[in-house]
């Protein structure tokens, strides 16, 4: 991923503040901006200007900036898209995972596929064998499938003999339904349990331990001083905790900061590519988009932090917070990338019980 410096931050922050006030002329600050970021550096006034209700004026900055987009960053263009079909407002347009079909979709994309079958493979070599039948608990489970994929991997490669329990944590009503179908139709002897709401809301409450706690693309959802606070609840009933997530810096950074809107760029302009670039239907692709990716980049670029629905941390990040919470009593396991370039990083994270 690439960053501004501390001089950069402030430049683009002044010049939307006098772009916004003058309505200058797009082309009038390439010349200031570091030649590889002019595209990211469109993107952020055209998101800037959006929030601040001026859409055809940042219709013109994205259309500017999309001339000069490539290597599979075509953010601006993405959003230039969506704008059109939402009358130039930056507004949300669903609830993210009330259907939990665009989310099914994009799982289904080829890249992440494969991320994911990295995710369960990393998983498998950085476990223990236990010698005992495991529980398991799945925090933001979306539909079931990556705990089913990666229990029936640790089930055959003889990471585990049997899984006595099962619980699936989602804020969505319908993501737990096919979660638990998912779940229960592969694992029939498991119990397996239900929790709908969110890790937020019940980790104070749970009073069982569990050998393994996975969070896949789902902890992000809080602040960092809440994932502080939740983590540190859930440390004594865990024994080993596997995270799967995305290298981005969209958690620290303030509302309408240039740093935000870069990190954004970048992470949601690769993922977005991914869904775009696998053959499928239109209204498939165009749902997904609108309905998952883009409410979510929406609401980072237009709500503060303690609002917002997304808060993806650098990497560095969660070793620093896991280090903090969960040390000395649990060691990092594995740190491994599932998908990544220059810009933009899916990884595996385990950290295990000490001893």
């Amino acid at each position: 991923m690439l960053f501004l410096s501390e001089q950069e931050k402030h430049n683009w922050a002044e010049y939307a503040d006098t772009i916004f006030r003058h309505r200058v002329h797009p082309a009038e600050y390439d010349g200031k901006i570091r030649k590889n970021l002019v595209p990211a550096f469109h993107f952020y006034i055209a998101t800037y200007l959006a929030a601040k209700g001026a859409g055809e004026q940042s219709v013109r900055w994205l259309e500017t900036g999309t001339l000069c987009e490539e290597d599979g960053l075509f953010c601006c263009a993405f959003l230039l898209g969506f704008l059109k079909r939402h009358e130039n407002q930056l507004t949300k347009p669903a609830v993210v995972f009330q259907d939990p079909r665009p989310f099914i979709h994009f799982a289904g994309v080829p890249a992440m596929k494969e991320a994911r079958r990295q995710f369960v493979r990393q998983c498998s070599h950085s476990l223990p064998v236990f010698k005992k039948p495991v529980r398991f608990m799945d925090i933001g489970c979306g539909d079931g499938g990556l705990t089913t994929a990666l229990l029936l991997h640790l089930v055959e490669s003889g990471n585990v003999s049997e899984v006595s329990e099962i619980l699936l944590v989602d804020s969505s009503p319908a993501m737990a339904a096919l979660a638990e179908k998912t779940v229960r139709s592969a694992f029939p002897d498991a119990v397996i349990r239900i929790e709908n709401g969110r890790i937020q809301d019940c980790s104070g409450t749970i009073d069982q331990k569990y050998d393994i706690a996975m969070s896949s693309l789902a902890y992000h959802h809080m602040p960092l001083e809440d994932k502080r606070v939740h983590l540190a609840r859930l440390r004594p009933w865990i024994d080993h905790l596997i995270l799967f997530e995305l290298d981005a810096n969209n958690d620290t950074p303030d509302l309408f900061s240039p740093e935000l809107a870069l990190s954004v760029y970048q992470s949601y302009g690769r993922i977005m590519d991914f869904v775009y670039s696998h053959d499928a239907p239109v209204d498939v692709v165009t749902d997904c988009i609108d309905s998952f990716l883009m409410t979510e980049l929406v609401s980072l670029l237009t709500e503060p932090r303690g609002t917002r629905s997304d808060y993806h941390m650098l990497r560095s990040q969660w070793n620093s917070l896991f280090s903090e919470v969960l040390g000395p009593e649990f060691s990092l396991r594995c740190d491994s990338s599932s998908c990544s370039d220059e810009h933009m990083s899916l990884f595996t994270l385990h950290y295990g019980r000490t001893g």
